[in-house]
């Protein structure tokens, strides 16, 4: 985690931005829960609970200003709730994410999908893309396999 802060420090600073202890919380609150879809105030929540003294503008203004840098990518899942993902390091393109209907999990899909449509899409449109973000809605597999378990049970009585 410590290297990955320090790379994320250095990133402010060629923007001409410290990493003041108010920031290095907020991002350490989203290492610490990289996988969660974090929402402003979930953020500010987790960053309370180490440092009281951070106020929710102040999580709200570093969140912005991580989304502006591309540290962080700001998301919505049509809920509503813009949401907070660390951007992969290196990664050229936003993940793709898969949102269940019926339990609102949301799981990532790592590979970009979606090469070749930006290659139809450039050429096509002319058109330069500078980043594309893809979600699916659907069933995820808990919910497919417990659907599958009821109807079986059923299918027994």
């Amino acid at each position: 985690m410590e290297s990955r802060i320090d790379r994320i420090k250095k990133q402010l600073h060629s923007a001409s931005y410290k990493l003041t202890p108010q920031r290095e919380a907020t991002v350490r609150v989203l290492l610490e829960h990289e996988e969660d879809h974090l929402s402003a105030e979930d953020v500010y929540l987790l960053v309370k609970e180490k440092s009281p003294e951070i106020g929710l503008a102040t999580v709200y203004r570093t969140l912005e200003l991580l989304t502006e840098l591309k540290v962080v990518d700001k998301i919505n899942f049509g809920d509503g709730v813009s949401r907070y993902d660390l951007r992969q390091e290196g990664a050229a393109h936003f993940h793709h994410h898969l949102v269940c209907i019926e339990c609102g999990a949301v799981d990532e899909i790592k590979d970009d999908l979606l090469g070749d449509v930006e290659k139809i899409v450039e050429r096509d449109w002319n058109f330069k893309i500078k980043d594309h973000r893809l979600t699916f809605h659907g069933i995820c597999w808990r919910c497919h396999e417990k659907q599958k378990e009821k109807k079986e049970d059923e299918d027994r009585d």
